[in-house]
């Protein structure tokens, strides 16, 4: 996993790149948040889905709602973005539409879009 700080409105924000899945369970997702929030100094997160598990996106595994619950609790807020056009989960749809609403968690199309969301 690669951490670059990406620095916008006097905010940082780390954008994690990797050449596979970096978050795979809960621990997976507090292992990188430590390591984002030490090699950082932020508690800003861009990621993109690819490098989250299949799994995260299937709400009813119930890893979207224990990783992120973590985020929020531990006053993280997160920019996932990505393709969901091929997602037709409607409870998934409704979840990213009530994220998106809110201040901490983001599920947009590009990076641009979520250093804009984390650096508003």
């Amino acid at each position: 996993m690669q951490i670059k700080s990406i620095i916008k409105n006097n905010i940082i924000v780390a954008h994690l790149t990797s050449n596979e899945v970096i978050i795979n369970d809960l621990q997976s997702a507090m292992d990188t948040i430590m390591n984002v929030e030490y090699q950082a100094k932020t508690k800003n997160i861009a990621i993109s889905k690819d490098l989250i598990s299949k799994d995260f996106f299937i709400l009813s595994s119930g890893l979207a709602g224990e990783i992120l619950q973590k985020i929020v609790n531990y006053h993280f807020r997160i920019a996932i973005y990505g393709d969901y056009s091929n997602y037709k989960s409607k409870p998934l749809k409704d979840f990213i539409y009530e994220s998106n609403k809110g201040q901490d968690i983001f599920f947009v199309d590009n990076l641009e879009i979520a250093i804009n969301k984390l650096t508003a």
